[in-house]
């Protein structure tokens, strides 16, 4: 029922004309998955994503935070640029101003791509995350920017972190390059 209501909501919204296809490698994920992003319902959240893909931000910037069961976390352009100090990755942003927040009634299920942001709810910037399962104690909390339409299986094998916080030890898989799709 709970999927149902997911693409019944999906479903409703006006065309999305706008999309990212991302290739991705590393030691876990090899391959290219495909999101639709949502303008209808975070229009600034969806342009960010757009601009920084289209100027190349998200190349080679690695998924720093995966928690097996929930989500993996990537899009710091600032610090999680492969091949760079690790340490910092996460802690970073574009040099763009936060995002006001676009919280909707859409849920966070398999698939689901938000906005990753700090404790202020107008604290999203660049980074986002792709729901490995349903977070429905997100719903309303976090701006939902998008759905993985293609490559789910890819998504399933990126490398998890460790601990808690889920901070990928080693060699962390990467987007090696992000392109908008119309």
């Amino acid at each position: 029922m709970r999927k149902l209501a997911l693409l019944l909501a999906f479903a409703a919204s006006p065309a999305l004309a706008t999309g990212l296809e991302i290739e991705i490698a590393g030691e876990g994920a090899n391959g290219t998955i495909t999101i639709d992003l949502l303008e209808d319902v975070a229009p600034n959240h969806a342009a960010r994503i757009a601009e920084l893909a289209e100027q190349g931000a998200y190349d080679d910037v690695v998924f720093h935070r995966v928690i097996d069961g929930f989500m993996a976390q990537t899009g710091d352009v600032e610090f999680g640029k492969f091949g760079s100090d690790m340490r910092r990755a996460g802690m970073g942003g574009s040099d763009m101003p936060d995002l006001k927040a676009e919280f909707s009634d859409l849920p966070f299920e398999r698939g689901t791509v938000g906005m990753a942001r700090s404790q202020n709810p107008d604290s999203a910037n660049s980074q986002f995350f792709i729901m490995f399962a349903p977070g429905a104690f997100l719903n309303g909390q976090y701006t939902v920017v998008g759905q993985v339409t293609g490559g789910m299986d890819v998504v399933d094998a990126i490398k998890r972190g460790k601990g808690r916080n889920g901070a990928v030890l080693g060699q962390p898989d990467r987007m090696v390059t992000v392109r908008v799709t119309e």
